[in-house]
């Protein structure tokens, strides 16, 4: 058995490298080279990205998936895959089979208001609560759509309102809105709809064009000159059509000039940009059609008629031409497409949950068996280990692919804070090898990379940065330092979390700490003397080491931030939202420290107060974001203050849990009856907070407005009857407030 526990950390990291080396490796195209067509750049949103992205985040926007499922699976069928149209193959479909593209469940509405008035509650597709329509299904409301959004704009243009003033109705419409906007405009990306056959449009109307010109130029007003105008004035108005609402910039320059390839578009009137379809033959009419263009039409032609033959010469040959020319923007269509194909933070969610299952597992089983626990520690400190290469590698991967430092927007913080956080995990793991910093690490890791993946659901992640943003030095230096202040806050207050849970719970808090200096069971450095250290106070040193780091960088990060405020703005300090965020995470995490110093804290006072810190490091990184106001104001977004009030609720009700006295903490009960009869009472408080908050976050999630007011009310009672009976309990205890001193030195507060 000694031998398997041995192996074991070793069999759980060979599973999931040979994962990860399994997604590494290329994936080939089928009969139609789909992947090869997804690798391809154009220009959206001011930079070069492949086809693939392009796709990926429009079918985002307009169904909040990255694929078109074909199948509808239940979902207790979890084994089972269904069929599905990648996000390439559904573009390449909505922009030369379009016919066929609107009638798959591409359209996400589930606002029962929105439903009801455009009278679509009894059609569409319903899967895990939410509703998908057919365009051909949306078709007849869509002018009552389009009625609506106009009114709503016009109110906006005409300082009227404003778009933070909306109602959920209005949001959602305006969603629906953009949504099917942005769906018509992917279809005239190669070719007009309605065309069934656009390489032969096109081969007319450029042998029919110097008929025409001549015509024109004549001005004759003779019949036989009008019929050969009117020959090219219908593929001019689909050029025209597709020129203004072509969507990317998919023609590049006829020759390079890599200063103008992110330009955005400006009606084809400057040589050295890329252009739409459109906008390119448009310019044929006065040259030569660029050789791409011929390219895109073989590509949609041959896709169309279903001919995978003549679809995959015609890529290649575009490759050719291009690749020699722009072998930069080909290498950026490549090496994106590849990033995304890895989908490495997926993966490292994925062995972050696994290691997380395993670190408690071994907290667990620290008291019953030590070389169990010692194993499941050791196989969830490699596979940390592990995540965190992976975390690492697409950290990198994304800074190389946007040429900028890791930290650009709220997604990149994201990521960058839960790769923060599992470095002080690991570091905390090596110092204490007990699993706890294991435990923080792996949960502070899927728990950051599973709110980048949805902050990704609003479109492009790697998008251009503001100009006032567009500064290499201070994202490096700024931005980058006070991103590591966050973390590490973050970091301590859980660890804050983990004291409290185990001290109230369970008895491991005042455990001496048997297995920091030895795996295989030995006794821990000071174990052996009479002053050995419990596992309590070893927490509340890691939390005071974490907030010293945590106070250095935010305030280090906070004066950076002020010197590149003077350089942009002409002042260090203004008081913006964001600056004040900033002063109070310094503030908050100076207070901490002189609390302690000054001795008005000990171990339980200052867990209590690494919580508070995490209220106020949200309120600075997502918070003033929700505000809609000041010169830092990025990353808005509609639901974020209802996600931000539930996260406040549970540090506020897991500060009321660590307010109880140390009589009611397992730890140091020493087994009394009536604190166990307190604590059942309060645990079932705390479960019904946390069925509670789930409702308020599905009701948001799926926009239920009945659940997400049940849900906060339901999550408000519990956190304040939490408080009530913390108050209850120390009201109770307050004549009796002596404690045995082996308590007061290990936890007191």
């Amino acid at each position: 058995m000694r031998g398997f526990l041995k192996i074991l950390p070793w069999l759980f990291v060979a599973l999931f490298v040979c994962e990860l080396v399994a997604v590494l490796v290329p994936k080939k195209d089928g009969e139609y080279h789909v992947r090869d067509f997804g690798r391809l750049p154009v220009v959206l949103n001011g930079r070069v990205q492949p086809f693939d992205t392009l796709a990926r985040n429009a079918l985002l926007q307009i169904r909040s998936t990255g694929d078109l499922p074909l199948e509808i699976v239940p979902s207790w069928k979890f084994w089972h895959h269904p069929k599905k149209l990648k996000s390439t193959e559904w573009l390449l479909e909505l922009m030369t089979r379009p016919e066929i593209a609107d009638t798959r469940p591409a359209i996400m509405i589930h606002h029962k208001e929105l439903l009801g008035e455009l009278k679509l509650q009894d059609k569409g597709l319903e899967h895990s609560g939410l509703r998908y329509y057919t365009f051909d299904e949306l078709k007849p409301a869509l002018p009552e759509v389009g009625a609506q959004a106009e009114r709503i704009m016009k109110r906006e243009e005409d300082k009227t309102s404003t778009p933070e003033k909306r109602t959920v109705f209005e949001q959602q419409l305006m969603k629906l809105y953009n949504a099917a906007t942005l769906y018509q405009r992917l279809k005239v990306t190669l070719q007009p709809e309605g065309t069934d056959d656009f390489a032969q449009e096109v081969a007319e109307f450029r042998r029919d064009l110097p008929a025409a010109q001549a015509a024109a130029q004549a001005n004759s007003g003779k019949e036989s000159d009008n019929a050969v105008i009117e020959k090219i004035a219908q593929p001019l108005r689909d050029f025209q059509m597709m020129a203004r609402f072509g969507y990317a910039l998919t023609i590049p320059p006829r020759e390079p000039d890599h200063q103008a390839v992110v330009v955005p578009h400006s009606g084809g009137k400057q040589g050295g940009e890329w252009l739409t379809v459109g906008d390119a033959l448009l310019e044929s009419a006065r040259g030569e059609l660029h050789p791409a263009v011929n390219h895109f039409i073989a590509m949609g032609a041959a896709y169309r008629r279903e001919n995978p033959g003549d679809f995959n010469r015609a890529i290649d040959d575009y490759k050719a031409w291009l690749e020699p020319r722009f072998p930069k923007e080909a290498a950026k269509g490549r090496a994106e497409f590849y990033f995304s194909s890895l989908k490495i933070f997926l993966h490292a969610t994925i062995i972050d949950v696994f290691a997380f299952v395993l670190a408690v597992f071994a907290l667990v089983t620290l008291g019953v068996s030590t070389p169990v626990s010692t194993s499941l520690r050791r196989s969830a400190f490699y596979l940390i280990v592990l995540a965190f290469l992976a975390h690492t590698g697409g950290l990198i991967f994304r800074m190389a692919l946007e040429g900028r430092p890791p930290v650009t927007n709220l997604y990149s913080s994201a990521i960058f804070i839960g790769w923060g956080m599992v470095v002080l995990g690991i570091v905390v793991e090596l110092i204490y090898k007990i699993g706890l910093g294991s435990v923080v690490a792996s949960f502070a890791g899927f728990v950051t990379l599973l709110i980048a993946h949805n902050l990704a659901l609003g479109g492009d992640t790697m998008e251009m940065m503001r100009a006032v943003l567009d500064n290499n030095f201070w994202l490096s230096t700024h931005v980058v330092v006070v991103t590591l202040g966050y973390a590490s806050t973050f970091f301590a207050g859980l660890l804050a979390i983990v004291f409290i849970l185990m001290g109230l719970f369970s008895g491991i808090v005042s455990q001496p700490l048997t297995l920091a200096s030895s795996d295989a069971g030995g006794k821990a450095k000071g174990a052996t003397q009479a002053g050995s250290i419990l596992l309590g106070k070893a927490l509340s040193k890691m939390i005071y080491g974490v907030v010293c780091f945590a106070t250095l960088f935010s305030f280090v990060g906070t004066v950076l931030g002020g010197i590149w405020a003077d350089q942009s703005w002409g002042r260090f300090w203004g008081w913006d939202p964001k600056e004040n965020g900033a002063l109070l995470i310094v503030l908050w995490n100076a207070m901490i420290l002189h609390s302690r110093w000054g001795g008005l804290v000990r171990e339980r006072g200052i867990v209590n107060l690494a919580i508070i810190g995490n209220i106020v490091t949200s309120f600075s990184w997502f918070g003033v974001n929700l505000l809609g106001i000041g010169l830092h104001s990025y990353g808005f977004t509609d639901t974020g203050a209802e996600y931000l009030m539930n996260f406040v609720g549970s540090q506020l009700l897991l500060l009321g849990n660590g307010l109880f006295p140390l009589v009611f903490w397992k730890s140091f009960s020493q087994g009394a009856p009536a604190p166990g009869i307190v604590r059942a009472f309060l645990g079932m408080l705390n479960i019904s907070w946390l069925v509670t908050a789930i409702i308020w976050f599905i009701g948001v999630y799926y926009e239920k407005p009945t659940a997400a007011a049940a849900g906060k009310i339901g999550s408000i009672a519990a956190i304040a009857l939490v408080w009530l009976l913390a108050g209850v309990a120390k009201y109770i205890t307050r004549p009796r407030q002596q404690m045995p001193r082996v308590a007061t030195a290990t936890a007191g507060g």
